[in-house]
């Protein structure tokens, strides 16, 4: 939005009122209504870049939950079965038992 000159309001004011058949001639009045316009002028203004602001604030953090959901909901990837090395395999096995030569025959 483009910023409002203070004097702006009051002109478009003047002009709205004259066209109602009211005239704003010099004097207290009229002056009071010109300070309360470049007041209003001032406010918008400082509104205006008060929600910009935010806005950019929001989006902002409206990112950072979209990726923190991404990243909580996503696909995890397949687990690899991590085969160890053969050498490694036959320490980790336990010694075999030997028979002990039976009796019966």
């Amino acid at each position: 939005m483009k910023t409002i000159r203070k004097e702006e309001l009051y002109e478009n004011l003047s002009q709205f009122l004259k066209s109602k058949g009211i005239e704003l001639k010099d004097g207290t009045y009229p002056r009071g209504i010109q300070a309360s316009c470049s007041l209003m002028a001032d406010v918008i203004n400082l509104s205006q870049k008060g929600l910009t602001r935010a806005k950019s604030e929001i989006d902002k953090n409206f990112e950072r939950v979209r990726q923190v959901i991404h990243e909580k909901t996503a696909p995890k990837p397949p687990a690899q079965k991590a085969t160890p090395p053969k050498a490694a395999r036959k320490s980790k096995a336990k010694p075999r038992r030997q028979r002990r030569p039976s009796a019966r025959r």
